[in-house]
């Protein structure tokens, strides 16, 4: 690791230990889809009324309910009926993960194009999740899309102080090291902070290890799994690594050996969810 990459990340880290991390925070409308949603009793109309005042959030959820992997016959045009086919509880959870994306922007060329890969890349995995839990598990699919879509929510803090050190930005291997080593911890820092689910906010953290061997199934094998098939046919350093070693192929019930598209059903449900969010 360079010294920069060194100086960096110990700054970082105590910036965690002190408390003095400036963290994120939700945008406006997931916090106040969250609120609504806390309402066991909410109806589609009030939901609508919520999530409605957002415009590009709205949009968001007519695209994801229209997606190939939703299956619906015939174009869903408003937004009460895309809630309706989707469920109050899916809507929310989406609805929270979407807002997300006004998050991943920058004033920055350099570090808006890095936001946006990023959250291209969490969508995708986001996508691979949903599929992967509801084939393979008995979790909740749009929980496992968020846990996708925030996994890599630590990346934030750090680009953002890229943004106002200079020599960092200028130095993309320094700041890829950063990232890799640094983000995890502070992904699990910020969903704590927002008072997310454990069984999601822990994903952020552990989704890296590869090794980690839990007693269940859980959302973070899920999220793994996901982000190695999302690899596939690229030469990243994950399609090196031993898949047999990856314990969460076996807890999903997967081979690693045997590529999942070749089953024609579940090639178009990962080509389908891969763009579902996009």
């Amino acid at each position: 690791m360079s010294k920069l990459a060194e100086q960096v990340q110990q700054e970082l880290m105590q910036a965690i230990d002190r408390d003095q991390l400036i963290l994120p925070t939700l945008p406006e409308v997931a916090l106040e889809v969250r609120e609504a949603a806390k309402d066991a009793d909410i109806s589609i109309s009030a939901l609508a009324k919520v999530i409605g005042n957002d415009a590009a959030l709205s949009a968001g959820i007519i695209r994801v309910v229209n997606s190939p992997l939703m299956r619906v016959q015939k174009e869903i045009t408003d937004l009460q009926t895309a809630i309706s086919r989707l469920g109050i509880n899916f809507t929310a959870t989406l609805a929270t993960g979407l807002a997300m994306e006004q998050m991943f922007q920058a004033t920055s060329v350099v570090v808006n194009r890095k936001m946006r890969e990023i959250w291209k890349k969490s969508t995708e995995i986001a996508g691979i999740s949903y599929m992967l839990c509801r084939h393979f598990t008995r979790l909740v699919p749009d929980q496992a899309s968020l846990a996708g879509l925030v996994h890599q929510i630590g990346v934030l803090p750090i680009l953002t102080y890229a943004e106002s050190h200079s020599e960092l930005l200028a130095d993309p291997l320094s700041l890829g090291r950063v990232i890799e080593q640094t983000h995890p911890r502070i992904g699990a820092k910020i969903l704590h902070n927002w008072d997310f689910p454990e069984p999601i906010a822990i994903v952020p953290g552990q989704c890296l290890y590869f090794a980690r061997n839990s007693d269940r199934v859980d959302y973070v094998d899920i999220v793994q799994v996901a982000t190695l098939l999302s690899y596939l046919d690229s030469d990243h350093p994950y399609t090196k690594l031993d898949w047999n070693s990856v314990p969460a192929f076996a807890k999903l019930g997967l081979d690693p050996n045997v590529d999942i598209r070749a089953d024609e059903d579940l090639s178009a449900s990962m080509v389908a969810a891969m763009s579902m969010l996009q």
